[in-house]
Order: structure tokens, then C-alpha cells, then sequence
């Protein structure tokens, strides 16, 4: 083995080693029972980004219009309470947000079914916390998803 091909495995991580073996990971959401592709695959990082990005957005536009009357500053320390009642009372009641919604996402359970009240405050006080979610396993759900037994798919 030269040199390149040794750094090229240690760049591309231990899973890509354990595929070169011969290794099978299957398809993120196997391990759950979840279809590789199309409506109840797990959702894809991108997905997740746009829709957090478009509900953050909202938040931060609630804040400033409605609750601070136009003042940048206090807009930005409210930003974070609006989003957490919103994911809260979204999630728990429809199972996604309204970004999520826009990018065709739901939240589910890992199960199937849909999550409980309990289940849900954890998962957005964690996702609040923004670390848990940066950790992902290997199908692509974020720590706050993992300890909350959820996971997100597609619509």
C-alpha cells in the first residue's frame, strides 16, 4: 500500500474502512425498517438544514414583529424561546414543523407511530442545546432524535 492510499482511508473514516472489508451498513433506516428511497425514508442532511433554516426564520420574524415591536436585540434573545414553542406545539400536535412541512418532512416515532408529549419536549430542549444535534449515527439521525426515539422521513 503507498502512501496515498493510506491517507485516503484514514481521511474517509473507519465506515468506509469496514465497506472496503466487506462490510454491509444497508441504507440509512434499515436497521429500522425504513424504505431506502421515496415517502417514509429518513430524511437527508440538506432536508433537515433547510427546514430548521425556514423555521428559524420565522421565529426570528415572529420575534421581532409581534413580540418585541421592531427591536433587533431583544428579536434575537426571543428568537430561541419562539422556536422552542413552536417545534414543541407543532411537533407534538401535527408531527412537524411548518419548515419541515415545506421541505416534506414529518417526525415520527421509531416505531411509526406518533411521539408523546414527553418524547417531544425532550427532543427540542436537546435540539435547543444544538450539540446533540451536530452528533449523528448511522442512519443520519442527530443525538436529540436518538434519545427521543424519534426519527425524521420524508413525507
Amino acid at each position: 500500500m503507498d502512501n496515498r492510499q493510506a491517507i485516503g482511508s484514514w481521511l474517509s473514516g473507519p465506515r468506509a474502512a469496514a465497506e472496503e472489508m466487506g462490510v454491509d451498513f444497508g441504507h440509512p433506516g434499515a436497521r429500522l425498517g425504513l424504505p431506502q428511497h421515496g415517502p417514509g425514508s429518513v430524511a437527508r442532511f440538506g432536508r433537515r438544514l433547510a427546514a430548521i433554516a425556514i423555521d428559524w426564520a420565522a421565529c426570528l420574524l415572529i420575534a421581532y414583529g409581534l413580540i418585541t415591536g421592531g427591536d433587533v436585540a431583544g428579536a434575537r434573545s426571543w428568537t430561541l424561546w419562539v422556536f422552542l414553542a413552536l417545534s414543541i406545539l407543532t411537533v407534538g400536535t401535527v408531527g412537524f414543523t411548518p419548515g419541515k412541512r415545506i421541505v416534506g418532512l414529518r417526525v415520527i416515532a421509531e416505531d411509526g407511530g406518533r411521539l408523546g408529549t414527553a418524547r417531544v419536549v425532550l427532543r427540542t430542549v436537546l435540539l435547543a442545546l444544538v450539540v446533540p444535534a451536530l452528533i449523528w449515527d448511522r442512519d443520519g439521525r442527530g443525538l436529540h432524535d436518538r434519545l427521543a426515539r424519534a426519527v425524521q422521513v420524508r413525507i
